[in-house]
């Protein structure tokens, strides 16, 4: 936690707070539940149907999730344990729209392969076609998802780089700039490009972005994720890479994370990212506090400020 939240957290609640940063061990996610009254668990830790039946009458009571997604947690299970869950949407929204735009540029104009050039001693100056990439002003993006983050990103892409928005989402929107509603995932593939996916995760997205849809995109088209790594079928990706089914793709999250194939390691035309999707101290601020807000209005009897 940030220095601010860890000091509420003390202040107002008997609290014990982990130094490690690594997931919660079956082992440690069983004493949560038996021991604390309420959790507040992070994106690594796992609690799976399976955390919640090896213990028959868990003390706690509300798991108060610290982010917006919650595909680490059986939402289901929990509850049918009498166990409330909660997290933490809108304070993320900007600080990940962000993220997804650092991507896309440093994908597009090969940042990240530039600065290795430099930092080796290689770089033998400027020539007319040196390091030539995707121009992104006016192009079109799609975008997976058209929630809060969905629409910042398309927000950021209109107005400030003049790119033609389509999307994908169970309804039409209407975010107040020219934005259009695609048919279909593969439609909408194949028509952009740069792909950005902003979708939860969970089961019903798992692998949404498959040979098919990879296949499907343009050979100079990029593909970016900042919604769970699950999303995408990273062997299918290494694959559409490998072969130049796409030209590029951006990462902020991974299929097996923190686990980052060789193969996308080895690839200059791939921006890879250690999940910073929210990592300002602002932000993970903000988002520590709502936490807290939950916490404090369970312990009062109101209602959760953002049930799950």
């Amino acid at each position: 936690m940030t220095a601010a939240v860890e000091a509420r957290a003390r202040l107002e609640f008997d609290v014990e707070i982990r130094q490690e940063t690594t997931p919660l061990s079956a082992e440690d996610r069983q004493r949560a539940l038996r021991e604390f009254d309420i959790v507040m668990p992070t994106l690594g830790d796992q609690f799976d149907a399976a955390s919640f039946a090896g213990i028959s009458a868990p003390r706690c009571r509300l798991l108060a999730n610290f982010g917006v997604g919650y595909n680490h947690i059986d939402v289901d299970a929990a509850k049918t344990a009498g166990i409330a869950v909660s997290n933490t949407p809108g304070a993320v929204t900007d600080a990940t729209a962000d993220t997804a735009l650092t991507l896309m540029l440093m994908t597009a104009r090969r940042a990240g392969e530039g600065e290795r050039l430099v930092r080796s001693g290689q770089w033998q100056g400027w020539h007319p076609t040196q390091m030539l990439g995707l121009h992104l002003t006016g192009k079109h993006v799609g975008i997976v998802g058209f929630g809060r983050i969905g629409e910042a990103i398309a927000r950021r892409c209109h107005f400030g780089f003049g790119m033609s928005v389509s999307y994908l989402a169970r309804s039409e929107k209407s975010p107040g700039f020219p934005a259009v509603r695609a048919d279909s995932l593969n439609v909408l593939a194949a028509s952009v490009d740069v792909l950005v996916l902003a979708v939860p995760g969970g089961a019903e997205t798992r692998h949404l972005i498959n040979a098919g849809v990879l296949a499907a995109m343009r050979p100079k088209a990029l593909l970016i994720n900042i919604a769970r790594g699950e999303v995408v079928d990273e062997a299918a990706l290494i694959s559409a890479l490998q072969t130049g089914e796409i030209a590029g793709a951006g990462l902020d999250v991974y299929e097996f994370e923190p686990e980052v194939p060789l193969a996308l390691r080895q690839m200059e035309q791939v921006t890879l990212l250690p999940h910073l999707g929210t990592a300002t101290e602002e932000v993970r601020s903000d988002m520590g506090q709502l936490a807290l807000d939950n916490v404090a209005a369970f312990l009062a009897g109101k209602p959760l400020i953002s049930p799950v």
